[in-house]
C-alpha cells in the first residue's frame, strides 16, 4: 500500500487542500482543537474527509531498452521502465516476466526464456490500487541470437549445402546424412567412453591406439577433418562440386585446420589423423554397403515395364501395364535441386535400394523378393522393410479404388485457384492433431473414403484447441485454399535447390534445437543436460538413422511394386474406368468448348483441374489457373521440365520420411510439440511460389506438433498431383514402426549395449580354391590387386564364370577373391553389395 500522501497527493486540486486543513489540526481525546482557538467539543469529534475516486492511470516511460542485438540466453534479459504509480505489471505479446509488481519509480525486470528471432511486438501494462490501467507501453524491438553452434552443427550446416547444390536423390543424400552423422559420433562416443561407436574400433575400422588428448580440441578437430574428407568423398561426383570444395577449404581455413594434412596415423597423438581415418573407414563401407558407390549408385538390373511417357503430347504414349511406374522423356530435365540433364528419360532412381545395409531395421522385418527384371533369366533380389503389400490394381476386385485414389488427386488439382472464393483457416486451431484414438490412420477403401474430404480438400482432422505451451487458444489464419495448396506444395516438394526431404528434417531438427533452452538438452526429454556437441551428435546420429532407414523401407517398395504415378494414370482415365462427378470428372459431350474440331473429343473424360506449365509464358508474373481440360492433357502442379519424380510412387517417400522424422523429433525431445507450441515458417505475398506467380497474399505455414507438419507434408503431395492417397498412408505407418526402431537403436549405442555390429563387407562363408562362382551382378570388375585404386583387367559380365584361386583377403571394406575366367585370365573380385553378393556359386 502507499502512503496516504502518496497514494492521493497528486490526484487533485481538492483533495490537497484537504490534505492541508487536515495537517493543521491537532487532535486531543475524542476532541480538536483549532491552532489559536479554544475548544470545539460542542462540535464533537471532527469526521476524515472522504477523497474522491482515483480515475488517474499510472503513466509509463522507457527507461533503458533491450540491446537491440543480444546474445541467446535462457533469461535474463533485462529492461528498465519508470512508473509513476506503483501496481500489477500484465505482459502483452511474446515477452514474459515473472516479475508482476511495479514500484513508484524505476522497475528494472528480466524477461523468461526469449528463444532465437526478432522481437517486435512486446508490451507491458501497470494498473493501479484503484483500477486503473496505463496505456501499453511499447517495448523497443530487439533481437535475440541463436546460441553459439557445436561443431557438429556447422559440419551439419555445410553437408546442407553440400546437398543443395547435388543432384535431387533423396535415397542417396539420406546415406550421406546418416553416415556423415555416424562419423561424427564416433568420435564422440570414443571419447565419452560409456557409449558404443558403430564402425570406429570395429573390424575394418579398428582402434589402433590412445586418443589423442585434449577432448574438447581434440573432438573439435577430428570432426572437422572427419567431416571434411567424408563429404569431398561423397560429393566428388556432384555438379556443385566446384562450390562445394571451396566451401569446404573456406570452412577449414576458418576454423584454423591445414587441409593438406592427409594422415591417418593417429598414434602420435594428432586428431587431425583419427578424423581422416574415421572418414576412410566410412569411405571404405560405402563401397561395400550395397548402394553401388562404385557405380554412381545406379541400377543394376532393374528395367521399366512401361515405354517412355512425353508429358506435352496427349495421353501414355506407351504403356504395357498400367499397374506399372512410366518414365518420361523430356527433351531437357531439371531435377529439383535445378540440376540440367539434356535429353533422355531420366532413370529410376534407388530401384535396387532395398539391398542397402540398414541401420535399425532387422531381417526379420524383410521380405526378399525375386524376379527376372530384364528377361537375361536371372531371377534379381528386391529386398522390402516392412512390405505394406500390394497397392490397388486398375483391373479385377481393387479397380475401384484404383480410380477413386487418382480420381481424388484429379479434384483436388482443381483447388489451385486462389480466385475461386474458398477460404479456410489455415492454423493449428483448425488443421492437425490427427489421427486421434476417435480416427486412426485408414486401412480398408471406406475409410480412404472417410479419412480424406474429397471434394474440397485436406483431412478431417480436428485441430488443436489450445496451445500447450502458452494456454492460450491458437490465433485464426483465414487464407484463400488456392494459396495455401499451392505453397504448402511447393514448400514440401524440397525444391529447386533443396536439402530433399531427408535433409528437409535435419533443418527442422535444427530449427527446433535453436528454440530450446540450455536446461531443455536433456535426449527424450528426461535426464541429465547435455552439451550442446553431446545433444547435437546424438540427434543427427538418430535422425540420421530414421532418414536412412526410411529411405531403404520406401526405396525398397517402390523398386518390388513399381507403381504407376498420377500422371500416367489419370491421362489412362476413359468412360469406361473414371469416377464420374459432375462439376468435377465428366464425359466431354458434342457442343462441349473441349469437344474439338468434328467432336474429336467427344466421349473424352474432362475433368475441372490446374490447366498446367505450358499455358504459362512468365511464371514470375503469370498463373495457369483451373479450367476444365482433358484427362488425357493432365499435369501435375510442377515445372515442365521436371513433371514428376524419376522413381515409382508407391509409397510415398515424403510420408515415410515426415512420419520417420516427426517421431523421432518427438522422441529426443520428449515433447510432441514444437518449442512454445508452435513452429511456423513465412511466405511473401507474390514472392515465394516458383512454378507459377503468387501467393496472392502472406502466408505462414503453422505446426502445433511434429506430426502435424509430417501430415500436412502428405497432404501436400496430393495437391500436388505427385501422390495418390493409397502411397501416402502406408508410407506413414512404416513412417512410424522404422522412427520406433532407430530411437530404441541409438538409445542401445548411448547405453552401450549396442548389437553385434554389422561387417564392413559382406562375409561369404564357404568358397574355396577350386569353387566355381557366376557372376550375378551386371558388371563385376577384375582387378589387378584386391583394391578398388588398382587397374581395371576387364568387365565380367552377368552369368559368367570364374573359378576361386586364392583365400578370400579383406582389403579397404570388400572381400576379395583371386579367381581365373574361362581364357585363364586372372584377377580379384570383390564380393561385396551389402547384403547381395555379387558372386553365387555356379554349380
Amino acid at each position: 500500500m502507499r502512503s496516504f500522501a502518496t497514494r492521493w497527493g497528486a490526484a487533485s486540486r481538492a483533495q490537497k487542500v484537504i490534505a492541508g486543513i487536515v495537517t493543521g489540526l491537532v487532535v486531543i481525546g475524542v476532541g480538536v482543537t483549532i491552532a489559536g482557538g479554544g475548544p470545539a467539543g460542542i462540535l464533537g469529534p471532527s469526521p476524515s474527509p472522504t477523497p474522491p475516486p482515483d480515475t488517474t492511470a499510472p503513466t509509463l516511460a522507457q527507461v533503458t531498452p533491450v540491446a537491440s542485438y543480444v546474445p541467446w540466453t535462457a533469461g535474463g534479459l533485462t529492461y528498465t521502465f519508470s512508473s509513476d504509480e506503483a501496481g500489477t505489471v500484465a505482459y502483452l505479446g511474446v515477452c514474459t516476466s515473472d516479475q508482476t509488481v511495479a514500484a513508484s519509480g524505476n522497475n528494472t525486470i528480466s524477461f523468461n526464456f526469449l528463444r532465437p528471432k526478432l522481437y517486435f511486438g512486446c508490451t507491458l501494462q501497470v494498473t493501479d490500487a484503484a483500477g486503473n490501467t496505463s496505456e501499453p507501453l511499447q517495448i523497443t524491438a530487439f533481437i535475440v541470437d541463436p546460441r553459439p553452434q557445436s561443431i557438429a552443427r556447422t559440419w551439419n550446416e555445410a553437408l546442407l549445402a553440400a546437398i543443395r547444390i547435388d543432384r535431387a536423390r533423396p535415397p542417396v543424400q539420406a546415406r550421406n546424412l546418416f553416415h556423415t552423422s555416424a562419423a561424427m559420433y564416433d568420435i564422440w562416443a570414443a571419447y565419452e567412453g560409456t557409449a558404443d561407436t558403430y564402425l570406429f574400433g570395429h573390424p575394418g575400422c579398428e582402434s589402433e591406439g590412445a586418443l589423442p588428448p585434449d577432448r574438447e580440441a581434440s573432438e573439435r578437430e577430428a570432426i572437422s577433418y572427419a567431416m571434411y574428407r567424408l563429404i569431398r568423398n561423397r560429393f566428388s561426383g556432384s555438379p556443385g562440386i566446384e562450390q562445394t570444395y571451396l566451401d569446404l577449404d573456406a570452412l577449414m581455413l576458418k576454423l584454423g585446420y591445414d587441409i593438406t594434412d592427409v594422415s591417418t596415423d593417429y598414434s602420435g597423438g594428432s586428431a587431425a589423423a583419427l578424423g581422416n581415418y574415421i572418414a576412410e573407414c566410412y569411405a571404405n563401407f560405402g563401397l561395400a554397403d550395397g548402394s553401388n558407390e562404385a557405380g554412381l549408385h545406379g541400377n543394376t538390373y532393374y528395367q521399366p515395364v512401361n515405354g517412355p511417357l512425353q508429358p506435352p503430347l496427349p495421353g501414355t504414349q506407351v504403356v504395357a501395364d498400367l499397374d506399372h511406374w512410366q518414365p518420361l522423356l523430356l527433351d531437357v530435365f531439371i531435377d529439383q535441386n535445378g540440376n540440367i540433364v539434356v535429353g533422355g528419360a531420366p532413370p529410376f532412381i534407388g530401384a535396387e535400394w532395398g539391398n542397402v545395409t540398414p541401420f535399425a531395421m532387422t531381417p526379420d522385418e524383410m521380405t526378399a523378393n525375386h524376379r527376372d527384371s530384364n528377361g537375361d533369366g536371372v531371377m534379381d533380389s528386391f529386398k522390402v522393410y516392412h512390405d505394406p503389400g500390394s497397392p490397388p490394381s486398375h483391373l479385377g476386385d481393387t479397380s475401384d479404388e484404383f480410380w477413386w485414389n487418382f480420381a481424388l488427386v484429379a479434384k483436388w488439382s482443381g483447388q489451385l485457384d486462389p480466385t475461386d472464393g474458398v477460404m479456410i483457416d489455415v492454423s493449428p486451431a483448425s488443421i492437425g492433431n490427427d489421427p486421434g484414438t476417435e480416427r486412426p490412420l485408414p486401412t480398408t477403401f471406406a475409410e480412404y473414403q472417410a479419412y480424406y474430404d474429397s471434394d474440397n480438400g485436406g483431412d478431417r482432422s480436428p485441430g488443436h484447441a489450445i496451445n500447450p505451451a502458452t494456454g492460450e487458444p491458437y490465433a485464426p489464419q483465414v487464407v484463400a485454399r488456392g494459396d495455401y495448396a499451392r505453397v504448402l506444395a511447393e514448400f514440401w516438394a524440397d525444391g529447386p535447390s533443396s536439402e530433399t526431404p531427408p535433409g528437409h528434417w535435419f533443418t527442422i531438427l535444427n530449427y527446433v534445437t535453436d528454440q530450446l533452452p540450455p536446461d531443455g538438452l536433456q535426449f527424450g526429454g528426461e535426464g541429465p543436460v547435455l552439451d550442446d556437441l553431446a545433444w547435437d551428435v546424438k540427434s543427427y546420429f538418430t535422425l540420421g538413422g530414421a532418414m536412412h532407414d526410411a529411405a531403404i523401407a520406401a526405396w525398397g517398395i517402390k523398386g518390388w511394386y513399381d507403381y504407376v504415378r498420377p500422371i500416367t494414370a489419370i491421362r489412362s482415365f476413359t468412360s469406361a474406368n473414371a469416377p464420374l462427378q459432375p462439376g468435377f470428372i465428366e464425359v466431354v459431350a458434342a457442343g462441349d468448348p473441349l469437344a474439338g474440331e468434328g467432336d474429336v473429343n467427344v466421349g473424352k473424360i474432362k475433368i475441372r483441374a490446374w490447366r498446367g506449365p505450358t499455358v504459362i509464358n512468365d511464371p514470375g508474373t503469370e498463373t495457369a489457373g483451373v479450367d476444365w481440360i482433358l484427362a488425357e492433357d493432365w499435369w501435375p502442379y510442377q515445372r515442365p521440365t521436371f513433371v514428376t519424380p524419376p522413381f515409382a510412387g508407391y509409397v510415398s517417400g515424403h510420408s515415410t520420411f515426415s512420419r520417420a522424422g516427426a517421431d523421432v523429433l518427438t522422441a529426443i525431445t520428449g515433447d510432441p510439440y514444437f518449442p512454445g507450441g508452435l513452429g511456423e515458417f513465412s511466405t511473401r505475398q507474390n514472392e515465394f511460389l516458383v512454378f507459377e506467380d503468387g501467393p496472392t497474399q502472406s502466408i505462414t505455414l503453422q505446426w502445433a506438433t511434429y506430426r502435424d507438419a509430417a501430415d500436412q507434408t502428405s497432404l501436400s503431395r496430393i495437391w500436388g498431383g505427385i501422390h495418390p492417397p493409397f502411397d501416402d498412408i502406408p508410407g506413414r505407418r512404416i513412417g512410424t514402426l522404422v522412427a520406433a526402431d532407430a530411437f530404441g537403436m541409438a538409445e542401445r549405442y548411448f547405453a552401450g549395449a549396442a548389437p553385434p555390429p554389422l561387417p564392413a563387407a559382406p562375409h561369404v562363408i564357404g568358397f574355396a580354391i577350386g569353387d566355381r562362382l557366376r557372376v550375378s551382378t551386371r558388371v563385376l570388375n577384375l582387378r589387378l590387386e584386391p583394391s578398388i585404386r588398382t587397374d581395371i583387367l576387364r568387365g565380367l559380365v552377368r552369368g559368367e564364370i570364374v573359378t576361386v584361386t586364392s583365400d578370400p583377403v579383406y582389403a579397404g571394406g570388400y572381400i576379395w577373391y583371386r579367381v581365373v575366367d574361362a581364357k585363364n585370365r586372372s584377377g580379384f573380385v570383390a564380393m561385396g553389395g551389402g547384403t547381395t553378393p555379387w558372386l553365387v556359386p555356379a554349380d
